[in-house]
């Protein structure tokens, strides 16, 4: 059902594709060179880590460039659209070297789904996080990161592109490095193999740095067979829908909208779930707070197993 994506990437030349498509299949190849600049910063070994809120949340070179490289190729091709990325950073003086211009011929062929044929510009909101998973990236935990890029209309996460820059870079010299998984709403996800955990299997993914007492208490209530501590919000949910882990549980705030809105849209047009502790959906409208205040709860399937077990004391502690 699901398949690689092969892409080339060249000047538009089909008929008038919908702006959607347009959109992801340029967000395809904006994330495949986002990947490059990921590991050529790695590469070079300097990183220029710089903390902004604390050891635990950190910021290198890969992230600044990569956003500068997303966002400019981005609003280049199309101005109007909002997007939003993790760091604060100037979005003019961005040399030409950062701009990617191509696209995925293979995205354009499909055609777009009906009730979406008609978005503006305007309408649209992206949703940038560079290097998802970066205490990770800087620890050499290289597949646990990520690059998110979700487009949302009408609050909703529609579409996202996950790009995983060092996707099987431990499976030797002739291994094909990174891959883009992309996905839209109403037609599908691919660039990956859909896999659910075996029946009767529990199985949580958590975070791996940012644990806390009301994180622990909420997934010892789940009484899970095994537990395992990953970066990266976008790793999470690869997880899930590859069948490593059954539910992504995380009872505290800490996740941001650009860390949630490409994952989501991926996870949701596979029939999968995402919602905060409470059960709240999440809103990508350009005016909404960035913080995930009440946490995240998702799965690919059995949402409501995960959701009616969740204790009432945490929900109460965290306030969307």
């Amino acid at each position: 059902m699901f398949k690689f994506a092969f892409c080339f990437f060249s000047a538009f030349s089909m008929a008038s594709p919908a702006l959607l498509m347009r959109v992801v299949a340029s967000a395809y190849s904006v994330a495949e060179k986002a990947a490059t600049i990921v590991r050529n910063v790695m590469s070079a070994g300097d990183l220029g880590i710089v903390e902004k809120a604390g050891p635990n949340d950190l910021q290198t070179k890969a992230d600044r460039l990569v956003q500068m490289s997303i966002c400019a190729s981005l609003a280049r091709k199309f101005p109007k659209v909002t997007i939003i990325g993790e760091e604060e950073l100037p979005t003019d003086d961005v040399t030409e070297d950062l701009i990617e211009n191509g696209h995925c011929e293979e995205i354009l062929k499909k055609p777009c789904p009906a009730q979406y044929t008609g978005i503006k510009e305007e309408e649209l909101v992206i949703w940038v996080d560079p290097l998802d998973g970066t205490k990770e990236y800087t620890e050499g935990l290289l597949d646990h990161v990520t690059v998110l890029i979700g487009i949302a209309y009408g609050g909703k996460a529609i579409a996202g592109v996950i790009n995983q820059p060092y996707y099987n870079y431990e499976a030797g010299a002739n291994a094909v490095l990174g891959r883009t998984i992309w996905g839209v709403l109403g037609m599908g996800a691919f660039g990956f193999q859909l896999t659910e955990v075996p029946a009767g299997k529990h199985i949580v993914v958590t975070t791996r740095s940012h644990s806390s007492a009301l994180v622990n208490e909420c997934i010892a209530a789940l009484n899970p067979d095994h537990v395992i501590r990953v970066g990266g919000a976008g790793n999470k949910i690869i997880q899930l829908i590859e069948g490593k882990a059954s539910a992504y549980v995380f009872a505290s705030p800490g996740c941001k909208k650009w860390d949630t809105c490409a994952p989501e849209a991926i996870l949701h047009a596979v029939g999968g779930k995402i919602t905060d502790i409470r059960g709240n959906s999440f809103q990508y409208n350009k005016e909404v707070k960035h913080m995930n205040s009440a946490g995240v709860l998702a799965t690919l399937r059995n949402y409501d197993y995960y959701a009616s077990r969740i204790p009432n004391i945490v929900k109460e502690s965290l306030v969307p």
